[in-house]
């Protein structure tokens, strides 16, 4: 014969105390790293602004 076994309710936890969590996330990696890009990004408009200035001598030094 087949054994029923009571279903058990599920347990209550009501003795745990919620500490509160803080958030404080650490910027300093990201910071580097915008930085990085904004020095990248800002050498490579400058070079294509000074493409822009000298593109006549360019192509006649290159003859294109």
């Amino acid at each position: 014969m087949s054994r029923k076994y009571k279903r058990q309710a599920p347990r209550q936890f009501s003795n745990l105390s919620a500490k509160p969590v803080e958030f404080n996330p650490d910027y300093s990696i990201i910071k580097h790293d915008l930085k990085r890009i904004g020095i990248l990004a800002g050498s490579f408009f400058a070079f294509l602004v000074l493409l822009a200035i000298f593109q006549n001598q360019l192509i006649a030094l290159f003859g294109i």
